[in-house]
């Protein structure tokens, strides 16, 4: 059985040191995929649900104006914020109680 010399032990280190690195440069960029698949969804969701409240579609002026409806209620009282951030927000369905 031949013995490997330093530099092949080396060679072999490095290799397997850059396949690793291309390992978790894939896996992070899958994570990123997921992650901006889940943000576009929840954003569609979103959208879905200020549609149905207003109970017509939304158009380019609506953006502005529910931008500055929740700036509104955040400087009267962070309304918007208190609301989001409720543990059981009433009209849950799902909310036990």
């Amino acid at each position: 059985m031949t013995q490997r010399t330093y530099d092949e032990r080396i060679d072999e280190l490095t290799k397997k040191q850059e396949q690793l690195e291309a390992q978790k440069k894939a896996l992070i960029k899958k994570q990123n995929e997921e992650e901006r698949k889940k943000r576009t969804r929840r954003l569609i969701e979103l959208g879905g649900i200020v549609e149905s409240v207003l109970g017509r579609p939304t158009v380019d002026e609506d953006k502005i104006r529910l931008l500055n409806f929740l700036k509104k209620q955040e400087a009267n009282g962070k309304f918007f914020s208190k609301a989001m951030n409720e543990k059981n927000p009433k009209g849950d369905n799902n909310a036990e109680g």
